[in-house]
Formats: C-alpha cells, sequence, structure tokens
C-alpha cells in the first residue's frame, strides 16, 4: 500500500497547490479547522469554507458543497469523521482538485485506494501544521 503521508504528495500540496477548500469549516474560532484554516493563510494560501450553512469564514466565502465552488479548487482538506470522509474524497476527485487532505485521526482506507487509483495524490491521518513543523 501506498504511504497515507508520502513525502512527495505533502511537499506537493504544502508548496505548489494554492487553493484550500475545507470541509467542515465554519466561523467557531474555538475549532481545530478554523486554526488550520488560519494557519493555512498565514502560508499563503486561499481558504474556501465547505459547510452546509455556507457561512463566510476569514475573510472568505464559504460554499455549501464542492460542487458549488464556482472556481478550480487545489487541494480538499477534510474535517469529517472516518465513517463520512470518504464522499469528500470522491467528490473531491469529480470536481478535478489536485490533491485530497484528510486531517489528523481521519482515516479511510478504501476511499484512499480510490482516490489514489485515480490519480489524484491523498494524505491521510496528519495536518499540515504538524507537516510544516517537521521542516
Amino acid at each position: 500500500m501506498t504511504s497515507w503521508q508520502e513525502p512527495e504528495s505533502v511537499n506537493l500540496m504544502l508548496d505548489r497547490l494554492d487553493t484550500w477548500a475545507i470541509v467542515g469549516l465554519s466561523g467557531d474560532p474555538s475549532k481545530t479547522a478554523y486554526e488550520i484554516a488560519t494557519v493555512l493563510q498565514e502560508h499563503g494560501k486561499k481558504i474556501v469554507p465547505i459547510h452546509p450553512s455556507a457561512p463566510t469564514v476569514l475573510g472568505e466565502q464559504g460554499y455549501a458543497s464542492l460542487k458549488d465552488v464556482p472556481f478550480p479548487i487545489d487541494v480538499v482538506d477534510v474535517f469529517r469523521r472516518s465513517d463520512s470522509a470518504g464522499q469528500f474524497a470522491d467528490e473531491a476527485v469529480a470536481i478535478g482538485a489536485k490533491g485530497v487532505w484528510f486531517q489528523l485521526g481521519v482515516i479511510d482506507e478504501a476511499a484512499f485506494e480510490r482516490t489514489i487509483a485515480a490519480g489524484v495524490p491523498m494524505i491521510m491521518d496528519t495536518c499540515p501544521a504538524i507537516q510544516w513543523r517537521r521542516r
């Protein structure tokens, strides 16, 4: 099996992919998704909140679903429980995202295999903030 944290894929997403859709991002600053969205912005990434209520978060317009976003998404970053995360990997592939990132503790091996088989790099069970600190 391919590594869930393949260094080439981590580097691609952190260094070369700039527009990150964050599934589960709301305007609640106590949530981890909000904290990581802030870190992504600090590293020059454009964030796109994906949440059913489509809030504007950290100055960026939100959308109810990935398919509602009217511009290309580079990375789909998923803050959902493992048992519901796989659908977002499939949606990421369907919209032409260049990468999928499942956050720390989010693991779906079948979704990983499907995403990789579709030719889309995927990271699972880690966080961009952790990966930047390791550099």
